[in-house]
């Protein structure tokens, strides 16, 4: 007989969480063995059990179900089913990816698909490995596809915990390779493995303006730019940050700061 099925279950909704759970419950072959009630939990929690699957409401504040996959590693990635009130995009990206999904409310006969195919790949190895670049694929369709909004918020891993940084409180975004650099106003400095380009899709650009090919800043936070030789220019934060403006991002800044 087959080792039961080990579930973590995350959606920051009570009611959803405890069906959810209820429908489980009702398996012989599966166990629960974790509930989250947001995203950090989510991350905490999969960490900790190393789940043979996790069930993640797309939908949660903070840090939705997709954050909580990038907040994962390789290594402490297990099956993912996503959890969703009916996403057109969602839906189509992770049809065509070939990634689990669930819709809100869950239908028990559904979720045991989903459940057999969990089972299937826990017992072949190269077909779990196969999960995680199509779970890739699937957020990278999902996000070049939705009309996500802007990001309010951006989680930042430190050691053993999620710290959630408003945008509002970001400085200045640099790029040191694979790594981005997040400064905030009171100056404290977060390291996040993302893409410059891709999070910069996600911002605001009434709110943030690109300095130079890595750089990018809170324009209500710019409080002085200074010309330098050669038409380029350093700006000045509030929070004390000295930051380069390349030659072709000068002249942008010139049109909308330094004309009336």
């Amino acid at each position: 007989m087959n080792a039961r099925l080990r579930i973590v279950i995350a959606d920051d909704e009570r009611p959803a969480r405890s069906f959810l759970a209820a429908l489980l419950h009702s398996f012989e072959d599966v166990v629960v063995v974790a509930e989250a009630q947001s995203g950090e939990e989510a991350v905490a929690a999969i960490e900790r059990e190393r789940p043979d699957l996790a069930l993640l409401d797309l939908q949660m504040p903070e840090l939705d179900g997709i954050g909580v996959v990038q907040m994962l590693t390789k290594h402490d990635m297990p099956l993912i089913a996503f959890v969703t009130a009916y996403d057109e995009y969602a839906v189509r990206a992770f049809e065509i990816n070939a990634v689990d999904y669930l819709l809100k409310p869950v239908d028990k006969r559904r979720l045991r698909e989903t459940l057999n195919r969990a089972q299937e790949r826990v017992e072949h190895a190269e077909i779990v490995a196969e999960h995680g670049t199509r779970l890739t694929d699937a957020i990278a369709t999902y996000e070049s596809s939705a009309r996500r909004p802007y990001l309010e918020r951006i989680p930042v891993r430190r050691r053993d915990e999620i710290i959630i940084i408003p945008v509002t409180q970001i400085a200045s975004i640099v790029a040191e390779g694979e790594i981005l650099y997040v400064s905030t106003i009171k100056n404290e400095r977060h390291a996040i493995t993302y893409r410059l380009k891709d999070l910069e899709a996600r911002l605001d650009p009434a709110r943030f303006i690109r300095l130079g090919r890595g750089t990018l800043a809170n324009i209500d936070l710019i409080t002085k730019v200074n010309a330098m030789p050669g038409g380029t220019h350093v700006a000045l934060l509030s929070n004390g940050q000295t930051l380069q403006v390349s030659r072709l991002q000068s002249r942008i800044i010139r049109e909308r700061f330094l004309r009336l």
